[in-house]
């Protein structure tokens, strides 16, 4: 009599949208890296860069020329002036920034927190829900490093304050009992995708749960020293967005609930303990 095995859990999977988020910001970076010219690159930057003194110059002109002035001559202003442009806001760039990096550590840094960080919201949200998340996270860090840096005309870039929602709303359900903290996260498969379906814990649940409370410390420790810290120790060859970061963190934090997919709990019943209801099936 033949003995049926279990089947063997992959190693490494992820879901679709994180594959193809990583995709493409693999291939928007090496395009600027491989294909285009400096000039061209330098182009791409102008437009697509987060860069938060041209939303101030369409309605302070004087602070960001303050600000300009107090710039030493040579690259520093030289660049300023190049970004800064004609002083037309480009609205869109609250978002593009998430689609450009610095270089190949920048990209695979945020890679790897996509990928442990990102899959279980995705495939808790689904990848619409994913998508729109990342985007208002996104926006959210562009808006918290505009509120400090209102006349700096140095371009912000990276997916960090997006990722940093995507940390922030895997807390909200990785630590109730059965969710895949310490499992896997994003790399593996689990046996159950129920796994990333647990039932949220409320935020003020999470302010007294002391393992999310530790992450929380040691999330916003960490990159304030990182931040405060990067450039004067040759880490980074720019000064690191952290308010972003916090700014993106926050709002995956607090905004989790508006992107949660409803699903049904019987009551006093432990989700684990239950047959899940998939929300996007037929009813």
């Amino acid at each position: 009599m033949d003995q049926q095995l279990p089947p063997r859990e992959k190693i490494f999977n992820i879901p679709g949208v994180i594959l193809a988020s990583l995709v493409v910001l693999a291939a928007i970076h090496a395009l600027r890296v491989y294909v285009l010219t400096p000039e061209e690159d330098a182009r791409i930057l102008s437009l697509f860069a987060f860069v938060p003194g041209r939303f101030t110059y369409a309605f302070d002109p004087i602070a960001v020329s303050n600000a300009f002035s107090q710039l030493p001559a040579g690259e520093d202003a030289d660049a300023a002036r190049f970004f800064l442009g004609n002083g037309t806001p480009q609205p869109w760039t609250v978002l593009t920034y998430g689609f450009l990096h610095a270089d190949w550590m920048h990209l695979g840094v945020n890679s790897v927190w996509l990928a442990a960080f990102g899959a279980p919201v995705a495939r808790r949200f689904g990848a619409w829900r994913f998508l729109a998340f990342m985007a208002i996270t996104a926006l959210a860090g562009a808006a918290a490093h505009y509120v400090f840096h209102r006349d700096d005309l140095e371009p912000v870039i990276g997916a960090s304050a997006a990722i940093s929602g995507m940390m922030a709303a895997a807390i909200r359900f990785v630590f109730v009992p059965g969710a895949p903290l310490g499992a896997t996260l994003g790399f593996g498969a689990r046996a159950d995708d129920r796994a990333y379906q647990q039932k949220a814990l409320p935020l003020v649940q999470v302010l007294t749960d002391r393992r999310a409370v530790a992450f929380l410390i040691i999330w916003f420790v960490a990159n304030f020293i990182f931040g405060a810290a990067a450039l004067p120790l040759g880490i980074t060859e720019g000064a690191v967005a952290w308010e972003a970061h916090i700014g993106g963190f926050l709002a995956g934090l607090l905004l989790f609930p508006l992107f949660d997919p409803p699903r049904e709990y019987p009551e006093n019943v432990r989700p684990s303990e239950t047959e899940w209801r998939d929300p996007y099936a037929p009813r």
